[in-house]
């Protein structure tokens, strides 16, 4: 398969990340015979920098003509303590989403049996742990208008969905839940909110349809406390934009490490994947950030594509790391110098030599090859 593949690697320790994750497709493709070309642009702080615009036309280019986009992180401690700030790296993680109509991310949340001790829960409450949760991306109060008083005192952000809107991500979500447990959990506040209102009865009308899910309702806050006392209820979780960044943030807490969690956003047309930590500015350059996420999206572009055993080869390489504690400081307390790129090398060298169990350590603290 011929792939070309947009990469965006951002701010912080997107470049350091994502370079990873370039690396393990780089692998795929030499072992199963196929052709991936990477085209690079910039987003972000660093695109500030260089064109005063957070998302150059040049790079919205790069991604329409791509046939998937691989992107880092953005942002900036300097625009993060300046409210004030009219152009903010953010947007153009905002806007790449518009300008590709990216209305449908799809975050898993997985615990894995090597880094149980790792969360801040306890073994038993998230043993076994495997949620969807499917994100409306591009409605929803991020996308409404915003505005300030002249006297600059008072603020309005509005929050609007469309029945369209909320309809493309409830029949995806449905049909997620029954390839699962065929259990899906809308998360609202129907409550308070109009706008939830209006996503409980268009999901209810929806349900008939997949008479085989099992439909259930949960109000944000309640699931907010409910993914951490029990997160095991859940199999498919489906809520709007903001709901769904603040419950994926949440369950990183589950899994041990924000650097595991990987997404993939979807449209019509474009797909765009992308780890869901943010740039970690103070990591940066130092050898220290995850690269786990990026590279578990990278395996969740190849599903996108239907290349399952080569998705799979990476999942298995990730798992293989995690055993062995070939992983970055934060998950690591046996190893004190394994480094992102020396985890983006054990994974690579896994790919290439997926049958080898011999692992020389010593090679891999030198940063050679991990394989003998």
């Amino acid at each position: 398969m011929k792939l070309n593949i947009a990469v965006l690697p951002g701010d912080g320790i997107g470049p350091e990340v994502t370079a990873q994750a370039v690396k393990v497709l780089k692998a795929i493709a030499m072992d199963f015979n196929h052709i991936f070309t990477f085209n690079h642009g910039l987003v972000g702080a660093g695109a500030i920098d260089k064109t005063g615009n957070p998302l150059p036309q040049e790079t919205v280019d790069i991604c329409k003509k791509a046939d998937a986009v691989l992107f880092g992180a953005i942002g900036r401690t300097s625009f993060d303590l300046d409210p004030n700030a009219k152009i903010r790296p953010e947007q153009g993680l905002l806007g790449i989403r518009k300008e590709l109509g990216l209305h449908t991310n799809i975050r898993p949340v997985i615990a894995y049996e090597d880094l149980l001790s790792k969360s801040s829960l306890k073994v038993k409450q998230i043993k076994d742990v495997d949620i969807l949760i499917y994100r409306e991306l591009t409605g929803g109060i991020y996308f409404g208008e915003h505005t300030l008083s002249e006297d600059g005192n008072t603020a309005t952000d509005t929050c609007t969905y469309s029945r369209y809107e909320i309809e493309r991500i409830a029949h995806a979500a449905f049909k997620a839940a029954q390839a699962r447990k065929k259990k899906i959990t809308l998360v609202d506040k129907a409550n308070v909110l109009e706008s939830s209102r209006l996503w409980r009865r268009i999901v209810q009308e929806i349900a008939p349809q997949y008479p085989d899910v099992k439909l259930k309702y949960m109000y944000i806050d309640n699931a907010a406390m409910e993914l951490i006392i029990n997160p095991r209820q859940f199999d498919v979780i489906l809520t709007e934009n903001m709901f769904g960044d603040i419950l994926s943030e949440e369950a990183s807490v589950i899994v041990g490490s924000i650097g595991l969690l990987a997404s993939a956003s979807l449209g019509d047309k474009f797909a765009m994947f992308e780890p869901i930590h943010g740039a970690y500015t103070k990591a940066a350059n130092k050898g220290i950030a995850n690269p786990i996420a990026s590279i578990l999206s990278a395996a969740m572009l190849l599903d996108h594509f239907g290349l399952d055993e080569e998705a799979n080869r990476v999942r298995e390489g990730v798992d293989k790391s995690l055993k062995l504690h070939i992983t970055t400081p934060d998950l690591n307390n046996k190893y004190d110098n394994i480094s992102t790129t020396k985890v983006g090398d054990f994974i690579e060298d896994f790919i290439n030599n997926p049958d080898e169990t011999n692992l020389n350590f010593t090679n891999i603290h030198l940063g050679q090859s991990t394989i003998i």
